[in-house]
């Protein structure tokens, strides 16, 4: 199948909004409903595994620490703040951020770099906490909706416009249609992009917000045959016209 992308929309959600707060709010309240369940549980039964708690724990501290950098670079105007940044060594930072939400939903990680790309011109931190928080959505995900495998693709590919890095699952249900009616959705239902997950899907969200403050655009992103979000990114100017 041949790569595309289509932009997702133009309106900016703001990460100081009612709305994406009380997204996150719901995001963050299974887990912690998960929780006091396996406490009560493990009383009845004397059965306690730190371990299951500490995952849960794990992936709600991630989400506020997405939302909390996400406020701090947009009021910081990070887009200012870029530096040179390897592509590949992002998604591979990405993926070792996201093992320990990985293994307790049973999502397999996988690498897929297309060629050698030059470095890009952005905020790394922001970056990498978008590309963090989408995976945390995206893995959530994944064991509720219909797709052949439970495993994540942190990918990346040349287009016309730069290098796109994005996050990819076997799962046809991601169109513009479908985010764009999210978008208009979160905040005011549970669960605004039905099509792909049955959660508040905040990480989603937090990650546009911080792509925006970066002036970079989440996107619908198709890498091969697989379907997801990513993010285009571009080459250093200087180095393209070295190596050209």
């Amino acid at each position: 199948m041949k790569q595309g992308l289509k932009y997702i929309s133009d309106d900016s959600i703001g990460l100081l909004s009612p709305e994406l707060l009380l997204s996150l709010t719901e995001q963050i309240k299974f887990p912690l409903l998960q929780i006091a369940r396996y406490i009560e549980g493990s009383q009845i039964t004397g059965n306690y595994d730190p371990e299951f708690v500490k995952k849960i724990t794990a992936y709600s501290l991630s989400l506020i620490d997405a939302y909390n950098l996400g406020i701090r670079l947009s009021l910081e105007q990070a887009s200012t703040d870029i530096s040179l940044v390897s592509v590949p060594a992002i998604l591979y930072r990405t993926a070792e951020s996201l093992k320990t939400i990985a293994s307790h939903y049973g999502v397999t990680l996988e690498l897929n770099i297309d060629g050698r790309h030059n470095p890009v011109l952005t905020n790394e931190t922001g970056l990498q906490v978008s590309l963090v928080s989408l995976g945390m959505a995206l893995i959530e995900a994944l064991p509720s909706i219909e797709t052949k495998q439970l495993k994540l693709h942190l990918a990346s590919h040349r287009c016309r416009y730069g290098i796109v890095a994005g996050l990819y699952v076997d799962n046809a249900h991601f169109s513009s249609d479908t985010l764009k009616r999210g978008r208009e959705l979160y905040g005011r239902v549970r669960q605004p992009l039905t099509d792909v997950s049955y959660s508040p899907s905040a990480g989603i969200f937090i990650a546009d917000n911080i792509l925006q403050s970066l002036n970079l655009k989440l996107k619908i992103s198709h890498h091969h045959k697989l379907y997801g979000l990513g993010v285009i990114l571009s080459p250093a100017a200087q180095l393209e016209l070295i190596e050209s």
